[in-house]
């Protein structure tokens, strides 16, 4: 019979102990360790390597190395987050919030690919995938196959058979493997049954996307060592409520970790947005203050967004500070650089700031453009629609240069600005003549306000 043990996990980390403890000593949560039951198999499910031998050690100088062609997944989105396409025999494992749409992304794949894919649902019935693969498309292709189970063992038996040039397991924590005694999703049950679809991805060169769940906090389910086995992890974001979804990587052994790509969820499905920038800007009528345009930067796509403040006196004594998209430390220090180094009053007032379409943004290169928009609605005054701001603001009030700003110049021409106010120490190296839209440099605050607002 197999040998049987007990083992305590952390649910959170993943860390391993023979005995309870109160409080991990990998991530120093209290009261994480569950008790789990682990069967040692004396056989693999899936072990064809056993006939090939055992490997032995080469030279790296006598490794050739093989420049694989990826597989096109016809989503131009999600090729350029993946850095070209998909690397045959990869590990691509996608997380997001309940309801964001993974499910739905990973079937626009399988529909669309022209490749053999096998689609592994552990939470949905084939009636249901098939009820939304109608909703997506009027004609459904004959090469994407789906498969209710949640065995791992009945799923390579199907695999043998099928030999698909691309699968789909959606979700990694529904899945179970006969070899460890424990309920589907804990810790155990989720590494046993990642290594052994990595091991078949791995000898049979087929791509595979896990689809991942995540936790209250927004990490990903189940242990940590979950995304150091594969070799992409994806996050999948975006409110719910609202229709753009934003796909970034955080790891990726084959490409860039720097790229993002934009989504409008509609009714068939998940749109690719291509010209980003246009949703992010909202169209209005009249000029408005408090809105002005920022030039940032999301991985390697410069965006302009839309920067909305709104600037009150405060009724119930103690001013109100509130910034949706935005760091809300960034926005107090930011208010106080406008009070100290520029003589605005707004001990007694509520600001409120809001990042246009849903996004969320940390590239300090939009703090020209908060300050200009909190000024605006301070002062009821109005800023043009055809400028826009790309400098980051100091606590002397000084502005400071930023990366990239070639790109962010570019885009703002091609998207019709007129003019850009950045910081004089970013005019090194940088040729000005080639662009035909007007370059405001400052190097104070201050300069800005007086051009603006006289």
């Amino acid at each position: 019979m197999a040998k049987t043990k007990t083992i305590f996990f952390c649910q959170n980390c993943g860390y391993e102990s023979a005995k309870w403890l109160g409080k991990c000593p990998s991530c120093n949560e209290w009261n994480t360790f569950v008790e789990e039951v682990q069967q040692k198999a004396t056989k693999n499910d899936w072990s064809p390597s056993e006939k090939k031998g055992v490997p032995k050690p080469r030279a790296l100088n006598q490794i050739a190395a093989e420049n694989s062609q990826r597989i096109n997944t016809t989503d131009g989105e999600l090729n350029r987050v993946l850095g070209g396409g998909v690397v045959p025999g990869s590990v691509i494992l996608i997380a997001g919030e309940p309801g964001i749409g993974k499910s739905t992304l990973m079937l626009q794949i399988g529909l669309s690919i022209d490749a053999k894919v096998l689609y592994v649902s552990g939470e949905e019935s084939e009636q249901q995938i098939k009820m939304r693969a109608d909703r997506m498309t009027e004609k459904i292709k004959e090469n994407c196959f789906i498969l209710a189970e949640t065995s791992t063992q009945n799923i390579f038996k199907q695999v043998e058979e099928f030999a698909p040039e691309l699968m789909i397991i959606d979700s990694i924590q529904t899945l179970h493997s006969n070899q460890v005694e424990s309920a589907a999703g804990s810790v155990s049950q989720v590494r046993q049954a990642t290594a052994e679809l990595i091991r078949f991805a791995k000898e049979t060169a087929t791509p595979l996307f896990l689809v991942g769940h995540i936790t209250k906090d927004g990490a990903i389910a189940g242990p940590k060592v979950l995304e150091h086995m594969v070799d992409t992890v994806l996050q999948f974001e975006g409110d719910r409520h609202l229709t753009y979804r934003i796909l970034r990587t955080t790891k990726n052994r084959f490409g860039s970790t720097s790229e993002l790509g934009i989504y409008e969820m509609m009714g068939n499905g998940l749109r690719e947005v291509s010209n980003p920038s246009e949703i992010l800007i909202s169209q209005k009528e009249g000029d408005i203050s408090g809105v002005t345009i920022g030039a940032t930067i999301e991985g390697n796509r410069p965006l302009m967004i839309e920067i909305q403040s709104l600037v009150s006196t405060a009724a119930y004594g103690t001013p109100q500070r509130s910034s949706t998209g935005f760091d809300a430390k960034r926005l107090n220090m930011l208010l106080a650089v406008l009070e100290k180094r520029c003589g605005f009053r707004l001990g007694l007032q509520d600001v409120f700031l809001n990042m246009a379409g849903g996004i969320k943004v940390e590239d300090p290169a939009i703090d020209l453009a908060v300050c200009c928009s909190i000024v605006s609605s301070l002062e009821e005054i109005s800023i043009s629609d055809k400028a826009c701001f790309a400098a980051e603001v100091g606590l002397g009030g000084e502005l400071r240069a930023v990366n990239r700003l070639e790109n962010r110049i570019s885009e703002a021409e091609k998207l019709g600005f007129e003019t850009i106010y950045i910081s004089k120490y970013g005019l090194k190296g940088l040729d000005t003549k080639r662009f035909n839209i007007h370059i405001v440099s400052c190097s104070k605050i201050n300069d800005v306000f007086t051009q603006l607002f006289g």
